[in-house]
């Protein structure tokens, strides 16, 4: 004859269900919990992108009133700022460098002539070359530049362009007489953009250069004025590229 289960297997039997209900339900509430706190964390990620955005729209804006303030002082360079910007980024983008989305070096190309506001008009205006000690005090824009920027944090790597953007890959720009690879790379990419808005527009001492003749230009000065890697990502982009960029800005 079969042993019949006894009382206390089927107690033990009742145990074990009540015991799994109980962890179902802990699951379960750990489980709605947990979404709980996914969807608090999107929220809270939603939240800061948006703050990220609109802080970020508000750095921009005041870089660009910076811009403004400098531009207007010099009616042959309106725009130019930010055709660099355009310029040097679309660099970027081809010479596939790390900050080719960082909204910080896109703020120091746009600030780079931030210093000028130290600059006499006399200067600024001038028709006919300048003197020695006129480009020298010219060139000190770059050092005031940086020193009206140094406590800013949100512009970070900015400030590198502001004060090295007029350094030459072969060590004989200023201020601080940086050569090869020292030179921040930003500010190697920025010194090809910038040149080539100098040549392709108007000032007051020569007629603007077509995109061409500047873009060979720039090419002979490979491995003396600009690194050599940057214009090589340059002579990639084509002319047509260049020329809507140009007419984008305006």
């Amino acid at each position: 004859m079969e042993d019949m289960p006894g009382k206390g297997t089927i107690t033990d039997i009742s145990v074990l269900q009540e015991r799994l209900a109980t962890v179902e339900r802990s699951a379960a509430e750990k489980e709605q919990q947990l979404e709980r706190y996914a969807a608090d964390l999107r929220e809270t990620f939603k939240r800061e992108r948006e703050r990220r955005h609109e802080l970020r729209r508000s750095y921009m804006a005041t870089v660009r009133a910076l811009c403004n303030a400098v531009e207007a002082r010099d009616a042959y360079t309106g725009k130019h700022a930010e055709r660099v910007a355009a310029y040097g980024m679309e660099i970027a983008r081809v010479l596939d460098a790390p900050f080719c989305d960082d909204p910080e070096v896109e703020f120091g190309f746009l600030l780079h002539d931030v210093g000028k506001v130290a600059v006499p008009d006399s200067i600024l205006w001038k028709p006919e070359p300048l003197t020695p000690e006129e480009r020298t005090l010219m060139e000190r824009h770059s050092l005031v530049g940086w020193e009206i920027l140094r406590e800013i944090d949100f512009l970070g790597e900015a400030k590198l362009v502001v004060r090295h953007h007029h350094e030459r890959w072969d060590g004989a720009g200023y201020p601080d007489g940086l050569a090869g690879d020292a030179i921040p790379l930003a500010a190697r990419v920025f010194s090809v953009a910038d040149v080539l808005d100098a040549l392709t527009t108007i000032r007051p001492y020569r007629p603007p250069s077509p995109l061409a003749v500047a873009r060979d230009m720039i090419a002979e000065s490979s491995g003396t004025q600009f690194d050599p890697e940057v214009v090589d990502a340059f002579m990639q982009i084509s002319l047509t590229r260049l020329d809507d960029i140009r007419r984008e800005v305006g």
